[in-house]
């Protein structure tokens, strides 16, 4: 089981992560936050491509997970990143479906699996 779902896409950086939040809102989720990680690097002195982190969430499957097991917040909210590596615009998402891994004492029942789907979706729109 892989822990990321990764694409590449022919989209410009920038068109690709806002691509992504396009797709986001269409899923019906929101996005919470935009980490710029290579402008808060250049702040201090690393030089680096390309690269936001898109933190995004559900409110009503981010209160299920939580009722299931509290500590499922360290896995939230879920994020796709949008990023170029040697000259390759890439869109890579975590897949939910290895939270059971994480926490096998919560039943997650097939939670997982859906929002996995619903998080390839939106990646693969994306691109």
């Amino acid at each position: 089981m892989e822990f990321d779902y990764t694409t590449t896409t022919t989209k410009t950086f920038d068109a690709a992560a806002q691509s992504v939040q396009d797709e986001i809102a269409k899923a019906g989720m929101r996005v919470l936050y935009v980490h710029d990680v290579q402008k808060t690097l250049a702040e201090k002195g690393f030089i680096r491509e390309p690269f936001q982190i898109i933190e995004f969430c559900s409110a009503k499957f981010a209160n299920e997970f939580l009722n299931k097991d509290i500590k499922i917040g360290l896995c939230l909210p879920c994020k796709i990143n949008v990023y170029v590596k040697d000259g390759q615009t890439f869109i890579s998402g975590m897949r939910p479906i290895i939270l059971p891994q994480f926490f096998p004492q919560a039943d997650l029942g097939e939670r997982p699996k859906e929002i996995d789907q619903i998080i390839q979706n939106i990646i693969n729109n994306a691109f």
